[in-house]
């Protein structure tokens, strides 16, 4: 399983790339989409949009996690925010990719176990999860790979559902007791 997380920013957005095989993580990729406050608002989300396109079509994830938009005190940017959350929705929408939305508390407490931690905690947890030689120069990467882990270990967690018996038993013959 290919996971891409994403953190959303109007100038920096940051995106992780993780595998996930029976919860053994490895980095695939990381980094940043720099805009310039000097641009536009449409040249921003269509920088955005043309580079995690290359990058879905590269790595090919199965899912997209991203931050949950959260109110500040900046209205204008929490619509900002607000922006290229919908690109990301519509990159989602657009490759068939299932995306999954977790608070920033939420992401924290998968990753931490402290949903109040601070930047340098995710930042020590990911550094030392994904064995990486040097600290990223953004906290946008590095919280894009916390969203990332976070939905790898929530996936990790969910149970596989079953629609019937028939389908339980097909897939359990060994759980089947025959009786005469």
């Amino acid at each position: 399983m290919i996971i891409i997380g994403i953190d959303p920013g109007s100038l920096i957005t940051g995106y992780g790339i993780i595998s996930n095989e029976n919860r053994k993580y490895k980095l695939i990729d990381v980094g940043v989409i720099k805009n310039s406050s000097k641009q536009q608002m449409p040249e921003r989300l269509n920088n955005i949009y043309t580079h995690l396109k290359k990058v879905i079509l590269k790595y090919k994830p199965n899912e997209i996690a991203i931050e949950t938009a959260f109110y500040g005190k900046n209205v204008q940017s929490a619509l900002r925010i607000g922006e290229v959350r919908g690109t990301l929705l519509l990159i989602s929408a657009q490759n068939n990719l299932p995306i999954f939305e977790y608070s920033p508390r939420s992401i924290k407490k998968a990753v931490a176990g402290n949903g109040n931690a601070s930047k340098n905690q995710i930042l020590f947890i990911i550094v030392k999860t994904f064995g990486l030689k040097s600290l990223p120069k953004y906290f946008d990467s590095t919280d894009a790979l916390a969203i990332a882990l976070c939905q790898a270990q929530r996936t990790s967690q969910t149970k596989k559902r079953f629609i019937d018996w028939k389908t339980y038993i097909e897939a359990h013959p060994e759980k089947v007791i025959l009786r005469k």
